[in-house]
Formats: structure tokens, C-alpha cells, sequence
């Protein structure tokens, strides 16, 4: 398929290059121009402007947003709204809340413009090892863009969830999960490095992947963060929310759902902004590994 595609960051540029080696045709633009030069060099199709990049789409058109959520998301689609026609289809794979995607699907279907939300985990290792999405919307249009999500997506790693708004909703309980994993994993490493002894962080997240009942794809990465800086003293234990563990934890309080470890793990992150914990740094330092998201250095 030939694709266009806003956003070039962490996750939008290495979408963008898994796409091509599948064979899609990928259009990019970008808020800034050296994204774009080096989409460009690789394979992509580069767009001087929001309407030269519409210009260079075949009908129906297909655009997939991979911004910032809030405003950005917003910003692009109205600029969107202006130029594309009906049966084009966006895509918005960015940590929107669930909530937003409806709103939007409702103000471009007047035009007859088709909105997908699709929830993308897999962070910066995504490129190599794929992405699960998660997505939602009108299911022919769905079925539609499906080779996307194909090559995209692992084996078996894409899931239509139902009408918009479902998607971004599974990706946030997907991430409300998250907190609470990375937080109990944190927990006992902590616990093991207070110990009175002398402890191989690394050698335990490493024998832990084999056989053990809490074996994960966040131990691999432990091992890598423990090997890097097996005491995290180059870190401070500040750790960022983006968002999706609040929506999860509003969302468990209008349904009425006790869902203690997400809340929990939600608070301890408020409270890292102002701790030395070793636990806090271990969630900064596999955030940084799996999602490449920042950490804080110590001066």
C-alpha cells in the first residue's frame, strides 16, 4: 500500500522504515526538516507541506498521526480535515485517550472522512521486533488498512477491538498494566539491593528469564539496564507519566473497578519526583529501554 505518515520521532521513523522493507510506499511529513531528509534517504517520499503530502496520496488516501497526544493530535487532524475528501482515512496511532478518538471520529464523519484509533506498544524496539496494535474503528475500513497492521505487527500481534475509541482504550489499560508490572518488578530489586548481600542484579534478572514464573520481556531489559549501570547511581529516581496510567485509574473509578496496584504504582511515580529510591530509578531506566522515553541524570 502507499501510506502517508505525520510524525518522524522515536516511534513514526522506525514505523516508517518497517514499512518500506515490507514494500509499502511511505509518504512523511514532518514539523521540522531533518526527519524528513533522512526518512527520505532510506526510501520515503518527502513532502514540502501538509498539501503537497495529501497531493502525493492515491484515493483513498490513508494518513497515520504519530504525534504527541492532545493538541498536536488536533492540530493535525483540522489542517487534515481541510484537505482530504470522504472515504480518506486517518489513522491516529499515538497514546490518545480513548475518549479524544471518539470526539474526533465524530467531528470528520460530516465530511465522511474515516478515523482509526490504534494503540501502538513495542517502543523503540519496535523496527526489529514489531509492534502490537490495537485498534478501532469502522471495521470495513479496518479490514481495509489491514496490510499495514501486518506488516507492522509480529505474528499474530494486531487486534481489531471494536468501534473507535476501543482501541486507544485497550492500549491504556495495556499501559495502566505497565505501571503495576514495572512497579513490582522495581519493588524487589530494590529489596534485593538492600540486602545484606552482595547481589548480582543483573546475573538475577538474567536467571530469571529461564523457567521462572515472572519471566518477561522486562527482565531482558532489566539485564541490559543492570549491565549498563548495575547500581543506577548515574540516575535520579524521577519518573514521567504519560498520561495513560491516569486515564486507567479514572476509568476503574467511574466503572467502579478497585484496581489497587495501577493506583498504587500511579502514586509512587508523583511521589518519585521527590525520593532518592533505587526502585524509582529502576522503572526511569526500563522506561528508557523499552519506550527510549527520558530519564533524569544526576548533576
Amino acid at each position: 500500500m502507499k501510506i502517508g505518515m505525520i510524525g518522524l520521532g522515536k516511534m513514526g521513523g522506525n514505523m516508517t522504515e518497517r514499512l518500506m522493507r515490507d514494500g509499502h510506499e511511505v509518504v512523511v511529513y514532518n514539523l521540522t526538516q531533518g526527519p524528513i531528509d533522512e526518512a527520505a534517504k532510506k526510501g520515503a517520499i518527502p513532502a514540502k507541506s501538509l498539501a503537497d503530502f495529501v497531493k502525493k496520496l492515491p484515493k483513498p488516501k490513508v494518513v497515520w498521526i504519530m504525534v504527541p497526544s492532545g493538541k498536536p493530535v488536533d492540530q493535525n487532524i483540522r489542517d487534515l480535515k481541510k484537505l482530504l475528501k470522504k472515504g480518506d482515512i486517518i489513522i491516529d496511532g499515538g497514546n490518545s485517550e480513548w475518549q479524544d478518538s471518539q470526539r474526533r471520529a465524530k467531528g470528520l464523519k460530516p465530511k465522511g472522512i474515516e478515523f482509526i484509533d490504534c494503540g501502538v506498544s513495542g517502543g523503540v524496539w519496535g523496527l526489529k521486533e514489531g509492534y502490537c496494535l490495537m485498534y478501532g474503528g469502522d471495521e470495513k475500513t479496518c479490514k481495509y488498512v489491514e496490510p499495514i497492521f501486518k506488516t507492522l505487527a509480529p505474528k499474530n500481534g494486531y487486534l481489531y477491538c471494536g468501534p473507535v475509541g476501543s482501541g486507544h482504550y485497550v492500549k491504556m489499560v495495556h499501559n495502566g498494566i505497565e505501571y503495576g508490572m514495572l512497579q513490582s518488578y522495581a519493588e524487589g530489586f530494590a529489596v534485593l539491593e538492600s540486602s545484606e548481600f552482595d547481589l548480582d542484579l543483573r546475573a538475577v534478572s538474567k536467571v530469571w528469564q529461564y523457567g521462572s514464573v515472572i519471566r518477561s520481556w522486562l527482565l531482558e531489559l532489566a539485564e541490559l539496564v543492570f549491565k549498563d549501570d548495575p547500581t543506577l547511581e548515574d540516575l535520579d529516581p524521577y519518573v514521567w507519566d504519560s498520561g495513560e496510567g491516569r486515564w486507567t485509574v479514572e476509568a476503574a473509578i467511574r466503572q467502579n473497578v478497585p484496581a489497587p496496584i495501577i493506583t498504587a504504582s500511579l502514586i509512587a511515580r508523583i511521589a518519585s519526583r521527590d525520593s532518592d529510591s533505587f526502585s524509582m530509578k529502576t522503572i526511569a531506566a526500563l522506561r528508557n529501554q523499552f519506550g527510549g522515553h527520558a530519564v533524569k541524570k544526576k548533576d
